[in-house]
């Protein structure tokens, strides 16, 4: 998604609630804003058909940029948010130019806050606008979704500590990890689903933190401790530092590496390492994860050098979390593997990459259609995995995306499918070939 796109819609919003200041929301001046924003937001909603805009402690971010820099019209946004007593606004594929008049007629007049202001804006008919009001910051660690963004910011900070040459702080690091850690302990499918969120403009910053929530999870199908758990959540949280130090050109660069790139690449480990040491309270564990994380399982990996001195078995689980995030993401020289296709790949190279105990642990605990899957039903509906039953993976709950006749739903719905029960799974979907992304269609966020 185009960065400068964001930041357009971003300035027109901010100047049409300024405008309203001056004119009447039906004023030609005021209309013409009102085009413009809706316009802005049209070529967003080209590339999702849903565009989130909200505040992370403080900070206004559109969908995965977060305005970190200055930027004016992104202070006032956040400032009239916070006033507001709302975390943010969901903008959906199809608004008019009503429903855009309607929020900005309600956040200048006083459309009161909090919920009062969500429902306000349902009784006066924008169904494609949601707001979202703020919720009690003490149940935060215990919201996935708010975790999760957590832990991305906690993972750019550091990455612009090490850009500026500066020893990262771990504090942030550990306390983060610690409340997934938490989270994968009661409910690992629910973070789970998170680490479907891609930002292929951002693939090494969220793919760090993507790698730490799903070792987490294998972690817990591997029946490790809470301490342990915190310990493989950094190391996945940590892992790719060291490719901050590698030409960025390489890193991004589509196709294939020559010979000389790849034996660059295979610094980042060894880079890594020399990061982490630096910062306190990092375990020797934690910088066996940084530097083991590409050994393989038979050793045929690298940094050779690094054999020797990698026994945990905390690296092998990081491992197997960074392929399966790599494999289920798209990159410019690779589709992405559904889950379930991801996990069969995974049983072919564990033995010699990957550990095979390990992985067959994982791949049980994540059921025969995990958390992210789109699959087929016996009606011909198609739908959404978005729960998986920890006790029971045959217990899946499932989000209804098409009907028998492959029409898209305009409301989905819910259904939960057990066994003797009339519906039954009887394929995976590639998304790509339904021309959607999953992701769109999660609720992250409890309720």
């Amino acid at each position: 998604m185009n960065v400068d796109e964001i930041k357009q819609v971003v300035q027109v919003f901010a100047a049409a609630i300024k405008g309203l200041r001056l004119y009447a929301v039906d004023h030609p001046a005021t209309t013409k804003q009102v085009e413009t924003l809706q316009n802005g937001l049209f070529r967003l909603l080209q590339h999702k058909k849903l565009i989130k805009m909200g505040l992370l402690e403080g900070t206004l971010f559109v969908e995965d940029h977060l305005f970190m820099d200055e930027f004016p019209a992104a202070a006032e946004i956040a400032k009239l948010l916070e006033s507001r007593e709302l975390v943010g606004f969901e903008f959906m594929a199809g608004l008019s130019a009503n429903e855009i008049q309607t929020l900005l007629h309600l956040l200048h007049s006083g459309g009161g806050k909090g919920q009062d202001f969500v429902n306000a804006l349902v009784s006066r008919g924008a169904k494609r606008i949601r707001a979202v009001a703020a919720e009690d910051d003490d149940d935060d660690d215990r919201q996935p979704r708010k975790v999760y963004r957590k832990a991305l910011k906690v993972v750019d900070q550091i990455f612009q500590d090490v850009r500026m040459g500066e020893i990262p702080s771990s504090d942030a690091a550990i306390n983060v990890v610690k409340s997934m850690a938490q989270l994968t302990m009661t409910d690992p499918h629910a973070m789970l689903a998170l680490s479907m969120l891609k930002d292929y403009d951002n693939y090494t910053f969220t793919h760090s933190v993507n790698v730490s929530v799903i070792a987490l999870a294998i972690g817990r199908a591997c029946n490790l401790s809470e301490e342990q758990l915190k310990t493989l959540g950094l190391g996945g949280l940590l892992h790719d530092l060291g490719k901050l130090r590698i030409d960025v050109g390489i890193i991004t660069k589509p196709g294939r590496l020559t010979e000389a790139e790849f034996d660059t690449i295979k610094e980042h480990p060894g880079f890594g390492a020399s990061i982490i040491r630096e910062m306190e309270d990092i375990t020797p564990e934690v910088m066996e994860i940084v530097l083991g994380h590409h050994l393989r399982y038979d050793r045929s990996g690298y940094p050779a050098g690094a054999i020797g001195n990698i026994s945990s078995p905390l690296v092998e689980m990081a491992a197997i979390a960074d392929a399966y995030d790599a494999m289920t993401t798209l990159r410019s020289y690779q589709r992405p593997f559904t889950p379930r296709k991801a996990t069969a790949r995974l049983k072919e190279i564990s033995g010699s990459s990957l550990h095979p105990e390990f992985v067959m642990h994982f791949i049980d605990s994540l059921g025969a259609y995990p958390v992210g899957s789109l699959v087929r039903l016996d009606n011909n509906e198609i739908g959404l995995v978005t729960k998986v039953d920890t006790q029971d993976t045959s217990l899946v709950d499932i989000k209804v995306i098409f009907d028998p006749t492959g029409a898209l739903l305009e409301e989905p719905f819910m259904m939960q499918l057990r066994p003797n029960q009339a519906r039954r799974i009887i394929a995976e979907v590639d998304p790509h070939t339904k021309g959607i992304d999953v992701t769109d269609f999660f609720d992250l966020d409890p309720q």
